[in-house]
């Protein structure tokens, strides 16, 4: 059974509504990678490690903070080279609150987004010919 700090709750007439930290985490990292620039998840400085578009584990660099009715996000990411940073963070907040107030019903009082890296995808070169025939 959770510990109850890790549980969003609202009280309905019906009865109580919880959310663990790792659903709210999971819905954020999901609008995260679904948003153009950005390249992956990043673990954050503590763990310095990179997934690039990777669906295994939706809450790695993402860190929650749930309250009764109130998120705060973190998130830490890895834009694409030629993009334009600013324009990708913004989007990232916009998709990550628009993504759990819909879903959760919480209010989003903030959304930081951290830049940790930017992804230079190589360019595929034609193998050479061989020398010898």
């Amino acid at each position: 059974m959770p510990k109850e700090k890790d549980l969003a709750t609202n009280e309905t007439r019906n009865g109580k509504i919880s959310f663990a930290n790792d659903v709210v985490a999971v819905i954020a990292g999901l609008a995260t990678i679904d948003v153009e620039g950005v390249a992956g998840m990043s673990g954050g400085v503590v763990e310095g490690f990179t997934e690039l578009l990777g669906r295994k584990n939706l809450t790695k660099g993402v860190k929650v903070e749930v309250g009764e009715e109130e998120v705060a996000v973190d998130v830490y990411i890895v834009v694409d080279y030629g993009c334009i940073i600013n324009e990708v963070a913004k989007e990232v907040q916009s998709a990550i609150k628009n993504a759990i107030e819909t879903m959760t019903g919480l209010n989003v009082v903030e959304v930081n987004v951290y830049i940790q890296g930017v992804n230079i995808e190589k360019d595929e070169k034609e193998p050479e010919p061989p020398r010898v025939k």
